[in-house]
C-alpha cells in the first residue's frame, strides 16, 4: 500500500455535502482507504476567475492503486458528482487533485506529482499540515517550512 494525499474543493451547489460524498466514493473504490481528512476550510478562489468562495481540503489515502489509476478513479469521482470542465480555474462542484504519491516524482502528459502548484497554495498546504505537519514534498522540503515562506 502507499499513502497518498488527495486535495478536495467544492463552490457550487451544497460545497460540504459535495465533499462528503466525494470521500464516501472514493472510499467505495477497490485499493483506497481513507486514513484521514484534515480540517476543512473556507478559501479564496485561485485564478482569473469570478467565482465564490471554495470548502477546501486533503484526505490521507492508503492506496494499492498505481498513480495513474488512482487519477483516473478521482476523475471518475468528480464526474459522478457532476464536475464539468468549462473554465479553466472555473468554479466546480468538486475538484479532487492528486497531490502527493508516497515520495515519487511523476511528470507524465496528464499527470504531474507533486501536485505542480502545491508548494505555492495556502489552501493545500495547510489540510496537509493538519494530517501530517512533517510531511516532506519531493524536490520542495517540508509543507510546514513551505507554508513559512507564504507568511
Amino acid at each position: 500500500m502507499t499513502t497518498a494525499f488527495v486535495g478536495i474543493g467544492s463552490n457550487l451547489g451544497d460545497r460540504e455535502t459535495n465533499l462528503e460524498r466525494a470521500l464516501e466514493l472514493l472510499a467505495a473504490e477497490d485499493g483506497i482507504e481513507i486514513a484521514a481528512v484534515s480540517e476543512i476550510r473556507e478559501t479564496e478562489p485561485v485564478g482569473p476567475v469570478e467565482q465564490g468562495l471554495f470548502l477546501n481540503g486533503a484526505a490521507r489515502v492508503e492506496t494499492s492503486l498505481a498513480p495513474r489509476a488512482l487519477l483516473a478513479c478521482l476523475l471518475t469521482v468528480e464526474n459522478r458528482l457532476g464536475r464539468v470542465r468549462e473554465e479553466r480555474w472555473g468554479p466546480r462542484t468538486i475538484d479532487l487533485d492528486l497531490l502527493l504519491y508516497g515520495d515519487e516524482q511523476i511528470d507524465e502528459p496528464g499527470l504531474s506529482v507533486p501536485h505542480p502548484r502545491l508548494h505555492e497554495r495556502r489552501f493545500a498546504l495547510e489540510p496537509l499540515a493538519d494530517l501530517d505537519p512533517g510531511l516532506e514534498i519531493p524536490g520542495q522540503g517540508s509543507v510546514s517550512a513551505l507554508l513559512a515562506k507564504l507568511n
